[in-house]
């Protein structure tokens, strides 16, 4: 095993150690540690960080049941669509997007920088989104005046971005839940759990039929992330909600540099 090697699979368990403390975040680790150290081609990169986000969030899903938490309800009306749209999404778009997106004399832009890059802005936005203070009356007056309606067009954005870029979708899910569903940030968080599941697992589900799949690799790495997942939540319960929700946001800017970094000076 590489040096390298060794790093990625520590950085399995910090996937799950990121999904325990957020509620989601974890594609945000996982995809980058696919492609930067194990070298895999980042279609790849995605449908494997979609098996392990999954998976881990099944876990994480089950660990905080008896948190009474969940939000039923509003994950239902989240998840159906984003189903919809990350099957479709892997199944037929990402098939059909060019290898090279822009060509000049001096640089390229392929479709593997594009997707990367990509990945980074979206996390930048929702970490803007995240930092951002709510007002008093949105805090003195949680569970009331959902939108619904928003959160169904949310969900199919979700599963485009998450068929596009293998994200679980919980950077985006949980501000969502926090704005939108007027849901506490713990509240979000173990909501957000349930709806990654399912539509992390749909969308690598279609990649199986054509895509070789390195089940070993895979299974080791996604084992590695569970053990993790008990790690984040236990210190998930001594920390403040408002200090996990600035820290999640810090988080994500920190991944999405790196992202650009790596992408610009390769």
């Amino acid at each position: 095993m590489s040096y390298l090697e060794f790093i990625g699979y520590f950085g399995a368990f910090l996937t799950g150690i990121v999904i325990g403390l957020f509620g989601g975040g974890g594609s945000i680790l996982a995809v980058p540690i696919f492609v930067y150290l194990f070298k895999l081609n980042p279609v790849i990169a995605t449908s494997y960080s979609m098996f392990v986000v999954g998976s881990s969030a099944a876990i994480g899903t089950l660990i905080n049941l008896k948190k009474k938490l969940i939000e039923y309800k509003t994950a239902g009306i989240f998840t159906l669509p984003a189903l919809v749209s990350v099957f479709l999404t892997r199944r037929f778009l990402i098939p059909n997007i060019p290898e090279v997106l822009l060509s000049s004399e001096s640089f390229d832009i392929t479709k593997e920088m594009g997707l990367m890059l990509f990945f980074s802005s979206i996390i930048m936005l929702s970490s803007v989104l995240m930092m951002k203070k709510p007002k008093t009356e949105t805090i003195t007056n949680l569970n009331t005046n959902k939108n619904y309606g928003l959160l169904i067009f949310i969900g199919l954005g979700v599963g485009v971005l998450t068929g596009l870029v293998g994200a679980g979708g919980g950077f985006i899910i949980v501000p969502a839940l926090v704005l939108f569903a007027r849901l506490t940030i713990k509240q979000a968080v173990t909501t957000s759990l349930i709806i990654i599941t399912f539509n992390s697992l749909i969308g690598f589900s279609s990649d199986v039929s054509f895509l070789e799949i390195e089940w070993n690799f895979l299974m080791l790495f996604t084992v590695i992330s569970v053990l993790g997942i008990f790690v984040g939540t236990y210190i998930s319960n001594y920390i403040r909600e408002s200090t996990l929700k600035t820290n999640f946001a810090r988080f994500m800017i920190l991944m999405a540099v790196v992202i650009i970094f790596k992408e610009l000076i390769s």
